[in-house]
């Protein structure tokens, strides 16, 4: 991959007033102190936000930052993008309640065409939407329960790698728990195939496994409730979907009466370069839970479902926050400018060349294992390059497979990022992976700067993986 030298790269720190650098250091410990040990980004991340514009973040200490976690996915417009603040200041300056539980208004009304002028086809003129609040784990537990309403059956499919939310239910359909409710199958991926294969050959294999667990119905078995499935795994690694495999499962569940649930919380809203991921395959799902983005980045879930599966549920809750008029108004605005400016298709053309260019790494550093990814969606899995290699995990690769994740050059990695000015997220499912998540309005200079600004993030870690900092970095 070419690189420009750091000293041609956008400054990434500002002169900092030693007042400045005392009140961001005085916020930290307060932080520390006060705040639960619960804390994921605070930790990785010891910056005080206090302004912020499309990819820029700033900082308390005056530090400048690209930032490339967008709120986890929730930030399609980036932060404080003109279209989104003017809809929120419309709602304010109207004297409109803020919170109407599920009371009809214009703005939800508003905001619910748009929706649906962005559905996939074949689900529009049958769609019932349910508001549930506020975030994409309530959207989870809200379609868990309609599939279990709806079909009078319990169990759920969902697949290794998932990540669905952090409420009782949503976690049931993550990977790492196991509940008897839920039965957890192979997702298929390339790089670490869970069939030591990769490619089409992993995938109709995942697929016949899928097939034969829904087949197996011996007495006192029923078909599951549903299935939920992410278009691309966000939390576990930046994982793709094959297209053809998502088609096999649409029609496998489709075949016996099992809702397809598409969670599309992360990948929605133009992110993989469509403005739903389940568009890339040409699947309509039954059920699609929506959050993050659609919120224009305040707080509101959403899900998406067929009319015939629309039956009372006995004891259903009753959200306080499902009336969320600034997150409604604010949703509108990103949805509409999304649509109206083609970011989906935007994110498509920008999203393939940043993923051809990041590629080179891997060719550049061994311990760049994989990098991978769809639209505006895109990891960079670190392994150990001296650990013994697991098990082949392509189609032609060389014996031996994957080599070990490496989690802590991972960390090293991010630190390195943010020591340049560059935020990132890290996944997978020993967090060995770097991810980006831009805004869907990155421009192409601020995208070269992150591909730099990363290259030599790698480049200084991989010189010492130990986590200290490699060498003294001036912006």
């Amino acid at each position: 991959m070419g690189r420009r030298p750091v000293s041609a790269l956008p400054r990434a720190v500002d002169d900092t007033a030693p007042g400045a650098r005392a009140a961001h250091e005085g916020i930290l410990r307060r932080q520390s102190a006060r705040e639960s040990a619960a804390r994921t980004y605070a930790r990785a991340l010891p910056i005080v936000p206090v302004r912020a514009r499309g990819l820029t973040i700033e900082g308390a200490d005056g530090r400048r930052y690209l930032d490339c976690l967008s709120g986890a996915g929730a930030l399609a417009l980036g932060h404080n993008h003109p279209v989104v603040l003017e809809a929120i200041r419309k709602v304010l300056d109207s004297g409109a309640p803020l919170n109407v539980l599920d009371l009809a208004t214009p703005v939800k009304d508003t905001f619910i065409t748009e929706l649906f002028r962005t559905l996939p086809p074949g689900l529009t003129d049958r769609a019932r939407v349910r508001f549930c609040g506020p975030a994409g784990s309530d959207a989870v537990e809200t379609a868990c329960a309609l599939v279990r309403a709806a079909t009078g059956r319990t169990g759920l499919i969902a697949f290794a790698g998932a990540s669905h939310g952090r409420t009782a239910g949503a976690p049931d359909a993550s990977a790492g728990v196991h509940d008897v409710r839920v039965a957890r199958l192979p997702y298929p991926q390339d790089y670490r195939c869970p069939f030591g294969v990769g490619g089409e050959r992993g995938a109709d294999l995942a697929a016949r496994w899928t097939e034969s667990v829904l087949d197996d119905a011996g007495p006192g078995t029923a078909l599951p409730a549903g299935m939920i499935i992410e278009p691309v795994q966000g939390e576990g690694g930046v994982i793709p979907a094959p297209d053809a495999w998502l088609r096999r499962m649409r029609q496998l569940t489709a075949d016996r009466s099992v809702p397809l649930i598409a969670d599309e919380i992360q990948t929605g809203v133009g992110r993989t370069g469509a403005f739903w991921a389940v568009e890339h395959s040409g699947v309509t799902p039954d059920v699609m839970v929506l959050s993050k983005a659609i919120g224009g980045s305040l707080p509101l879930a959403v899900v998406v479902y067929r009319d015939d599966l629309d039956v009372p549920e006995p004891g259903a809750p009753a959200d306080t926050f499902r009336g969320n008029q600034l997150a409604m108004a604010a949703g509108t605005a990103t949805l509409t400018h999304v649509r109206e400016n083609h970011l989906a298709e935007r994110a498509a053309t920008l999203g393939a060349r940043m993923l051809r260019q990041l590629q080179g790494l891997a060719g550049e550093f061994p311990c760049v294992g994989d990098v991978r990814g769809r639209g505006l969606m895109i990891g960079v899995e670190f392994v150990d390059p001296e650990g013994a290699a697991g098990r082949a995990g392509r189609v032609g690769e060389a014996a031996g497979g994957p080599h070990p994740a490496a989690p802590e050059l991972a960390a090293a990695v991010q630190r390195e990022c943010l020591r340049r000015g560059l935020i990132v997220g890290l996944g997978g499912r020993h967090a060995s992976v770097v991810r980006l998540l831009p805004p869907l309005t990155i421009t192409d200079e601020q995208a070269a700067a992150v591909q730099d600004r990363l290259a030599d993030a790698v480049r200084a870690a991989a010189r010492c993986p130990g986590g200290e900092a490699a060498e003294p970095y001036t912006p």
